[in-house]
């Protein structure tokens, strides 16, 4: 981490520390000269006329103030235009970008002074939710992985003091807050972390430590297990490595009556080579992070526990390593999954949805109220949406409904994709049930349509492509050093309105 943050709740009054900034927003508007003027004069400090012109001049929207009078040592100034670019990430991606700015500058406490909920209200539920986003902002932009490096620096101490009338409501919302970026900091160490020392075992082993602490059940089923199971499509792409495939499922049951039962799956490929269908070099090094859709479900299952969400969760997520050996699945291949239908392996790289096979099975024979499955499973959902947005399909439109509306909510975005029974054909064998890879078109949508062979019908079941989204890239702020614990924020949301 950047910092060691500590969020504190404090009333409209201030008062300044040694070494203390302040940030406050303006809304941009024929008032703002007037409106700047008495901000600085209630301070008891003068703007100059330089940075004054600047501010006002419609190009620019944010000016730093040092002070040589005392305390605050910096206010940051930021123009909030209301227009067609302003959007529910605004303070998120702000604040985010803010402490990062701030590293190495020896401040000892920032002042952030509430914007005022009746302007943003066309884009806020309320003013929890806006406190909410600039709060994920700052420790989304506080994230680091420096676990490897042999220069890691002691962090120094960042107070950060949020004002606003209503303390019992912030200290709330900091709570609420907090441990879901418990969460999302657990899911971007797993991601983070090199193959080398997440084996499928690993993933386990430390998702394991980390949920019973929460009062989650965890149960491991190894190699053994898997066998007496039939689960021989997870066999199959796990068998060529050293490290033996598992299958880990969680079960969360809330201590009050449970409103729904939800089956989670995801995606746990700890290191993708494309095994025998090898991948080149350049498509093999982020693929320590083809286990992404397996934390998320973790990081799930973490954030409903912290904030004891009324809903029975059980996260299934099968963890493999698909390798090149002796023993490697190719392609030719008919494997017979735990469901009984059969694949036929045209290409061993579209491995995940193999997996994923048996443990959709696996999720609907606990009968729960609906599943929801996340993975990294194919570049041409990244072709479609690009980095920014997951692909969302699913025939059932209340769930698409529901999982969309918290996905605008939270800035964390999906898309809807098509998912007609045309593209069923796509995929048929001529010596299987089922074939795991279609033509060169339409690829998200028929691996998708291969996932629900193997999903009961009769349970409502989205199946979410995270492949963009959940890998580091430059679309704003908190994503662009490190793979990025995509899809926790949203689906708090979505269980939190159940």
């Amino acid at each position: 981490m950047l910092f060691n943050l500590k969020f504190k709740a404090e009333n409209d009054s201030i008062t300044f520390e040694e070494n203390s900034a302040l940030i406050k927003f303006f809304i941009d508007s024929d008032k703002l000269e007037n409106q700047l003027k008495h901000f600085f004069d209630s301070l008891g400090l003068k703007l100059g006329n330089l940075q004054r012109k600047n501010f006002l001049d419609k190009k620019n929207d944010e000016i730093i103030y040092y002070s040589n009078e005392g305390e605050p040592s910096a206010i940051f100034i930021k123009k909030v235009k209301l227009d067609k670019e302003f959007n529910q990430d605004y303070f998120r991606n702000y604040f985010a970008g803010l402490i990062q700015s701030l590293h190495n500058k020896k401040l000892n406490t920032i002042h952030i002074i509430t914007p005022v909920f009746e302007h943003f209200k066309d884009y806020f539920d309320d003013i929890s939710y806006l406190i909410q986003s600039m709060i994920e902002g700052i420790a989304l932009g506080n994230y680091t992985f420096e676990k490897y490096k042999s220069d890691k620096k002691q962090k120094e101490n960042l107070d950060v003091k949020i004002h606003y009338t209503d303390t019992k409501l912030l200290n709330k919302v900091i709570d609420f807050t907090e441990k879901i970026m418990s969460a999302v900091y657990f899911v971007r160490d797993l991601v983070n972390e090199p193959a080398i020392n997440l084996t499928p075992m690993e993933f386990a082993l430390r998702t394991k430590a980390e949920l019973q602490s929460s009062g989650i059940n965890v149960k491991i089923f190894d190699k053994r297990e898997l066998e007496k199971r039939k689960m021989n499509a997870i066999l199959a792409v796990g068998n060529a490595s050293e490290n033996p495939p598992c299958l880990i499922v969680c079960n969360y049951k809330p201590k009050v009556k449970s409103k729904k039962k939800i089956a989670l799956v995801g995606k746990g490929v700890t290191y993708d080579s494309g095994g025998l269908s090898i991948k080149p070099t350049s498509g093999m090094v982020e693929m320590k992070a083809d286990m992404a859709g397996g934390a998320v479900v973790i990081g799930i299952l973490k954030a409903a526990a912290l904030l004891r969400l009324p809903v029975e969760l059980i996260g299934i997520v099968p963890a493999v390593e698909n390798m090149l050996g002796g023993k490697s699945y190719k392609p030719g291949d008919v494997i017979i999954s735990s469901s009984g239908k059969s694949i036929e392996v045209k290409d061993t790289d579209a491995e995940g949805r193999i997996i994923l096979a048996d443990a959709l099975h696996f999720a609907s024979q606990q009968k729960p109220d609906e599943i929801i499955d996340f993975a990294t499973l194919t570049g041409a959902c990244v072709v479609a949406l690009g980095e920014i947005a997951a692909g969302l399909f699913t025939v059932n439109d209340k769930l698409a409904e529901d999982l969309l509306k918290s996905s605008n909510k939270t800035y964390e975005r999906l898309w809807r994709m098509p998912f007609w029974n045309d593209y069923k054909s796509m995929i048929k064998s001529d010596i299987a049930d089922v074939a795991n890879l279609g033509p060169r078109w339409g690829g998200a949508i028929t691996a998708g349509k291969f996932l629900e062979h193997f999903v009961d019908e009769k349970i409502p079941w989205a199946h979410i492509d995270i492949a963009g989204p959940a890998i580091k890239h430059k679309s704003n702020n908190y994503t662009k050093k490190y793979d990025t614990g995509f899809g926790v924020r949203f689906m708090i949301d979505y269980l939190m309105n159940i």
